[in-house]
């Protein structure tokens, strides 16, 4: 075994024994020891990431990778509800379309659901007394499937992780087709923010993960079709994939001879509702409830413009201007790009980290989607929001994110990500060469 195989191995431990000190921080309800073992856990995926580059490579070293990765999501699965409880309201919803009652129809206290209600799960609804569902109709389909296989909280984290295994293998193919070493996917699967966030905590993010690989992978084999119903799907499960449609419509002398791809994509996007829209208008179920709680509407539930307006009064129209604005070049970029399919991946890395930036979530799940697109498009500064994200955990509470905490997440990308374009603007004066997005990752 080389040095260098030596060394995974050991990570590998240290990535383990960290699995089971953050669950017992979980148990102990001690947030800032967890935080800190997730940040450690960084260090030590940032250490393999770093092995891994140096040429190690074989069967032996897929085995440890998917090996260690399923040991790690094992060791997470016995984590409790401590750091979210978003798998409550899955499983509620679940047990809703299982009674045959549209999900978006009522609020969990509505007196119609109370032959629903039980001493277990009812009381740990999160929004119960006000909120109706959030979640999307495709989210909603595997609520309902999930409730086919139980409604405790260790099955529905098992079904997640299934779901999440689709995507690992999904992103191997892409590796594949793509030309990309298959290594490259410890980049996803040992990173400890899908572990802790799918396994640990039960998020919905893993078909998130699982649609959007599968959309890359249909994109990279030419199948129009198939790529513009995964990307959809996404989009319904969590409303962000959305903003990779550039990245995956085929860019022509016009994009309506890509037919087929925004045929498939506008179809799965209308069908899944149609089994709920009885219910009108309120399909959309909390979202406009959920912008108003996380100050989205009043604008400070954005960092960068809370930030700005410590300094100076800034309207939120200048700040939503700004946002478009620069996701309007990248969209135009994008769908400017050259015809091989093989940049797809790249620009797709690019507006998803553009999107989530200007967005600044509040949690950080939320990113757990960027690692598998990072994985096959790797951009160091993206790297540095999915191996911060834990620190939003800090001071958490619902429509805010503490100053110091959206610096370390936002302001250091930020800053890693001015010294990335100087580096490039640099080298494209001294080689005379284009260093674009396509040639970034």
């Amino acid at each position: 075994m080389s040095a260098q195989s030596k060394l995974l191995v050991l990570i590998a431990v240290v990535l383990s024994a960290g699995e089971v000190a953050g669950v017992a921080a979980q148990f102990n309800r001690d947030l800032p020891a967890f935080i800190a073992i997730a940040l450690l856990q960084g260090v030590a995926w940032a250490a393999a990431a770093a092995v891994i580059t140096r040429g190690v490579d074989g069967r032996s070293l897929t085995i440890l990778t998917l090996g260690t990765a399923a040991l790690l999501r094992v060791i997470a699965l016995g984590a409790p509800i401590f750091l979210s409880d978003d798998i409550n309201r899955y499983i509620w919803d679940g047990r809703v379309q299982a009674a045959g009652i549209n999900p978006y129809r009522y609020v969990p206290t509505d007196p119609e659901l109370a032959p629903l209600r039980d001493e277990i799960l009812f009381p740990n609804i999160n929004r119960s007394n006000y909120a109706p569902t959030i979640y999307p109709p495709v989210a909603q389909l595997l609520f309902l499937l999930a409730n086919r296989l139980g409604e405790t909280v260790l099955r529905v984290k098992f079904f997640l992780i299934v779901i999440e295994a689709v995507g690992i293998w999904a992103l191997l193919l892409v590796l594949r087709a793509a030309g990309a070493p298959r290594k490259r996917i410890l980049l996803y699967a040992w990173h400890p923010l899908p572990i802790w966030e799918i396994a640990g905590s039960g998020h919905i993010d893993a078909a998130v993960v699982a649609f959007v690989a599968l959309a890359l992978l249909a994109d990279i084999e030419g199948r129009r079709v198939w790529s513009g119903a995964a990307l959809a799907a996404a989009t319904l499960v969590k409303l962000f994939p959305v903003v990779l449609a550039p990245a995956l419509w085929r860019p022509a002398r016009s994009n309506r001879g890509d037919w087929r791809w925004l045929a498939a994509f506008v179809a799965v996007i209308v069908a899944p509702y149609l089994p709920y829209i009885g219910v009108g208008w309120r399909v959309l179920g909390f979202l406009p409830g959920y912008v108003a709680e996380e100050n989205l509407a009043s604008g400070s539930g954005f960092w960068l413009l809370d930030i700005a307006r410590q300094i100076v009064p800034s309207p939120l129209a200048a700040y939503l201007a700004l946002a478009a604005a620069v996701m309007a070049a990248l969209t135009i970029g994008a769908l400017r790009r050259a015809a091989d399919r093989h940049s797809s991946p790249a620009w797709a890395t690019v507006l998803a980290t553009g999107a989530l930036f200007f967005a600044s979530p509040h949690y950080p799940w939320y990113f757990v989607w960027l690692v598998a697109l990072l994985t096959i498009a790797p951009w160091w500064p993206a790297w540095w929001l999915t191996l911060a994200a834990p620190v939003l955990y800090c001071g958490a509470k619902t429509g805010h994110i503490p100053l110091w905490a959206g610096f370390v997440v936002y302001g250091g990308f930020a800053i890693l990500c001015s010294i990335d374009m100087a580096w490039r603007n640099r080298l494209a004066a001294r080689f005379g060469a284009g260093h674009g997005i396509d040639r970034a990752t």
